[in-house]
């Protein structure tokens, strides 16, 4: 899945020279650029441009040469290297690792998922690989799908590769057939977790055979939840030794991680009412309970969006709580920040829905940076998920609900606010403005039956927001401009200063309001603060208002803010 995107300029210096990095930009045709310019200028011999893609799902970067010029560079000998230490795996025992299971979930992805079963439970229980083995093609094509990568990779032929993955299958396969037939796997509906892994603490194939036995209790269940709470149930009575608990929880990591790697069983463990976002929110909250916890207390919104857990997730919670599962928290913290670099959308049904889950999920992962994920890697993320806040379609579905426009520029502060990257913020700030600047904006808030003061406390508010979002300054100045444009036509057509210096309410209301509409709190800045202004200071030589000032010594400390504010301070 592709994620950001940058472009290295490469250049070598003399024909028999390497080639050295240059430099590395955003911009494609500023990096073609840059190249010929070192040709023109004889800076190189030489010149090469790629395109870097970080591949989200390994967090690396893939390389596309997009052009070479100049003086060829001197053929190398190719070595064809034939060590079989090259293979990813050469022994039965490597098909146990964390790669290798990840592995086989992709090449045998379709497979599995009509089993309804993991890798996990592929590779410790005996009539699983039986199935396989007699499913016919299956097993070939995952073979030659790990073959060829890995003979262009190596320089190894691919039909040895494939005859050396065959003869470690089988091997594999042998050792699980034996351990079966030999009643190895013990029956952890007979025997309690506890006592299997004190036994199996001193053997050599201890994760082996406790994963044996483990797999062939979650055959006996249905669907993935009840798997899952199978895993559960063995990890509330996981024994109290360090050795035999460590073992009984190592197992039950990698099956639990594996199931909650799977969307459809993630869906069915967490609670099918649980969309995309929610999901990705319940992982959050499993993976780092205690900052989840303290962001919800500080943050109502926050404890708003966050999901329950419910059923075994409750269950996984409260070990994870205790500092148990680390690798697994790790791992569900990675698959929330695929997740948010992916291109699903996380609530479909809601757009305001999926700023509020957004902006929860950052708060929580800002505060738990350093623990599983660096605070570069979670803004990288929230980044590249704020592009697609920002896109068209997504604006027009968020906007569309919106009652008049200002409401929709409300809305779109509220996107501003919660975006992050300069190019979203920019992309965010240019829909505002198109918004604040429509004739139509002006039109909905001067033909309304709602109060002028109404009208232009609302513009004030919406100037304020604007003012926190960190927008860029040109635009900025382009929402306050029309703003003030707006406010000042909304004033004079009311002559709102004028009558709130003439009303016959107590003069020290009448200064606080002006004074609060010439402070740009009831008022947008502009010509019609202005003239808040001026009717404030025309209140304030008057002699009615020294009069009451010194009728009232609590009213001046009250008043000295909003002056200084108003800018009406001696």
């Amino acid at each position: 899945m592709a994620g950001p995107v940058h472009y290295e300029v490469f250049a070598r210096r003399t024909a028999a020279a390497g080639w050295t990095l240059q430099t590395a930009i955003e911009s494609r045709d500023q990096a073609l650029q840059l190249a010929d310019e070192l040709l023109a200028d004889k800076r190189a011999v030489s010149v090469r441009v790629t395109k870097e893609t970080l591949d989200v799902q390994t967090m690396e970067f893939q390389s596309l040469t997009l052009v070479t010029k100049g003086a060829p560079e001197p053929p190398r000998p190719k070595s064809v290297r034939d060590d079989r230490s090259l293979m990813v795996c050469t022994a039965p025992a490597d098909l146990y690792t964390s790669h290798a299971r990840d592995l086989i979930s992709r090449v045998l992805d379709d497979w599995l998922a009509r089993q309804g079963v993991t890798p996990f439970e592929l590779l410790h229980r005996p009539d699983l690989v039986e199935q396989l083995d007699a499913s016919g093609l299956a097993l070939q094509h995952a073979i030659q799908k790990v073959a060829v990568p890995e003979s262009q990779a190596t320089g190894q032929p691919v039909h040895e590769i494939i005859r050396h993955y065959q003869r470690l299958i089988e091997q594999a396969v042998d050792r699980l057939l034996r351990a079966g037939r030999g009643q190895r796997f013990a029956d952890l509906s007979a025997v309690p977790v506890a006592d299997v892994a004190r036994r199996l603490v001193g053997d050599p194939e201890r994760a082996f055979l406790l994963s044996g036995a483990v797999a062939q209790a979650m055959a006996r269940a249905r669907g993935w939840r009840g798997k899952f709470e199978v895993l559960m149930d063995l990890a509330d009575t996981a024994p109290e030794d360090a050795d035999a608990a460590a073992l009984v929880h190592v197992v039950i990591e990698q099956a639990a991680g594996e199931i909650l790697a799977l969307r459809s069983a993630r869906a069915e463990v967490l609670g099918p009412e649980l969309d995309l976002g929610g999901q990705m929110a319940a992982l959050v909250r499993l993976a780092v309970p205690a900052e989840a916890a303290v962001v919800a207390r500080t943050d109502a919104r926050v404890a708003a969006v966050v999901p329950d857990l419910e059923g075994p997730a409750v269950r996984l919670g409260q070990h994870m709580a205790k500092g148990q599962y680390r690798v697994l928290a790790s791992a569900l913290s990675r698959r929330v920040l695929r997740e948010l670099m992916g291109p699903r959308r996380l609530r479909p049904a809601s757009p305001s829905g999926e700023i509020d889950v957004l902006r929860a999920m950052a708060m929580i992962l800002t505060a738990a940076a350093g623990k599983f994920l660096t605070l570069e890697e979670a803004q990288l993320a929230f980044a590249e998920r704020s592009k697609a806040l920002v896109a068209a379609d997504f604006v027009e579905a968020y906007v569309g609900a919106a009652p008049n426009p200002l409401a929709e520029a409300e809305l779109l502060v509220r996107l501003c606010e919660n975006v992050t990257g300069p190019g979203a913020r920019r992309s965010a700030s240019r829909w505002l403005v198109a918004c604040v600047t429509a004739l139509r904006f002006e039109r909905s808030l001067r033909d309304t039956d709602l109060g002028a003061g109404a009208r232009l406390m609302s513009l004030a508010e919406l100037q304020a927001r604007v003012r926190g979002c960190g927008l860029a300054e040109k635009d900025q100045a382009e929402v306050f401009d029309a703003l003030s444009r707006v406010g000042d036509a909304i004033e004079a057509e009311g002559r709102v200063s004028t009558q709130i210096a003439r009303a016959s309410a107590p003069l020290l209301q009448r200064l606080t309001l002006l004074l609060r509409m010439a402070a740009g709190q009831a008022c947008p800045s502009g010509p019609a603060a202005d003239r808040a202004r001026t009717e404030a200071l025309r209140l304030l030589r008057g002699s009615q208002t020294r009069q009451a000032l010194a009728c009232d010594p609590e009213a001046l400390p009250k008043l000295r803010p909003l002056i200084q504010a108003a800018g009406l301070a001696a």
